[in-house]
Order: structure tokens, then sequence, then C-alpha cells
């Protein structure tokens, strides 16, 4: 993963833009959310599942980038004062802070449609029905329907009482659907058969699900050295978790039996899948 993180990194450096002008500014913010930090999980999902089906490491790693381009447009825009209001973010000030509001929107702004020029660049594949699936698949992660989507529900609920059926369908959209983009990149990458789609669509239902949940535990347990941010705001916030609702070692319990699943999706794959299942024991495990 720390390898991959390297490659994603250098991939993202050589695709966000540098400018002189007047728009020099924005540019410097867009780097500054992007570089320099982070677990890169979600590319990491992209090559290791291109790995499956030997796609050239290239392709896997700008597709992994432009889900990382989405990935840190949403944390800049959650950070804002009019969402989550955070001032920090993976140890250091947030875009906001170290930039100001207006070029923090701008950033965001810049880094979603960069997203979609790289997937539609013939350098990530130069079958334009690959690429237009690609564009499509993270277009449907990303907006209404998704991310942006569980990011709506997510403001609207603070203060209501949440059941664990609507928790689990909230984390779907806002977290969940960038992971099932991210497991099955690397199949549309390689026009892989329905059934290896089914299986990663699968595994990467319960990994995304697990994946938060061990991050309700990291705001409830964690310490903001640890994980680079404040923590203890979802209770402060008056928000469902899973955590509130099951506590803390019910919900502990419940990832170790999500990954579990998760892993079992993977059967298909024999032992060239051992990475996705090692990322399963991360999930969990992780303190950041």
């Amino acid at each position: 993963m720390s390898e991959t993180a390297q490659a994603v990194e250098d991939t993202l450096d050589r695709l966000l833009p540098i400018a002189s002008g007047p728009e020099y500014r924005v540019h410097e913010a867009m780097r500054y959310a992007c570089l320099g930090g982070g677990k890169r999980l979600r590319p990491f999902l992209v090559v290791a599942g291109a790995e499956l089906f030997g796609v050239p490491r290239a392709r896997a790693l700008r597709a992994g980038a432009a889900v990382e381009l989405v990935h840190c447009y949403s944390l800049v825009h959650d950070d804002l004062p009019a969402m989550d209001d955070d001032a920090l973010r993976r140890g250091r000030p947030t875009v906001h802070i170290e930039f100001d509001e207006a070029t923090a929107i701008l950033a965001g702004d810049g880094l979603l449609p960069l997203a979609f020029e790289v997937l539609a660049d013939p350098q990530t594949h130069d079958d334009p029905a690959v690429r237009c699936a690609l564009v499509s698949a993270l277009a449907l992660a990303s907006g209404a329907e998704g991310m942006v989507g569980g990011q709506m529900f997510d403001l609207a609920a603070e203060g209501e009482a949440l059941t664990l059926d609507d928790i689990g369908r909230l984390q779907a959209l806002k977290t969940g659907r960038l992971f099932n983009f991210s497991c099955i990149a690397g199949a549309i990458l390689a026009k892989a058969a329905s059934k290896h789609h089914d299986a990663l669509i699968a595994y990467a239902r319960d990994l995304g699900l697990a994946f938060q949940i061990a991050d309700d535990l990291l705001d409830h347990e964690g310490t903001e050295a640890e994980v680079g941010k404040k923590v203890g705001k979802d209770a402060e916030a008056g928000k469902a978790t899973f955590v509130s609702i099951l506590g803390a070692e019910k919900a502990r319990s419940e990832a170790q039996a999500l990954v579990a699943r998760a892993a079992s999706h993977l059967d298909l794959f024999d032992q060239k899948a051992d990475l996705l299942r090692d990322v399963t024991r991360f999930v969990v495990e992780r303190r950041t």
C-alpha cells in the first residue's frame, strides 16, 4: 500500500496543474488538497483490482488518481464551515483555513472535472467505450445518486433518530459508492466478465461498510494525533452512528464479520486476490 501510495502521489503530481497567472492560487490549493498525505486506499483498491486481470499499471494508476481527485474534492468541500466545519485534515490545516473559503470552493470545483478529464484521456485506455464506462461509473458514484446524496442525507440526519438500516443506506451512498467504483475500475479496464464485476461489487459493499464502522470507532476512541483531525464530532453533533446504536464492542464485532464476508466474495480469484484480502484486515485495524 505504501509503494502504491507513492506511485499515486507521483501520478497526481504530474496531473495537477501548475500555473503562474491569476489562476495560480486555485492551482496551489488543488495541489495542497491532494498531495502530501492520505492513505490512498481507494486508488490502492483500483490498482489491486486491476492486477487481478493483468491491466497495465500505468492505466490503473490513472484510474486510481481519478478516484482520488474526487475523494479529495469531497474532503475540501466537506471541511467547509457550511458543512462539517473542520480546521484539520490529515494532520494539517484544511484548505479553507490554509487559503480561504472561496479558494477552497474553487479548488474542489477544479478537482472534480479534472478526474473526468483523466479518465477520458486515451492514455487511460485506447478503447473509447472503456473510457466512457469509467466516466459513467465515477459520475454515478460521486453525484446526487451517490456521494453527494449521501452527504445531504448526513447533513439532514443531524439530531435525528436513525435506524441501523438508515445509517447503512447513508453510508452506502456517502462512502460506499466510491469504494464500489474503486473495486470495479480494474474490471472495467480489463473488459472483465460480469461474474467478476458482481464479485467485486459484493466485496466493495461489505468492505465499505466495515470501513465506515471503523471510522465511527476512531471518532469515538481515537485521538486527534492518531486520526489527523478532530475526534468526537459525531457525538457532539448528535449524529447517529453504528457506535452510538450498537456500542463500541458490538460495532467492532460487526466490522469483523463484514470484512470476513468481504474476503469470501473473492474466492473465484484464488490467491490472485490476496492483496484485496489483506485490505480487509487493514480497514478494521487501522488507527488513522
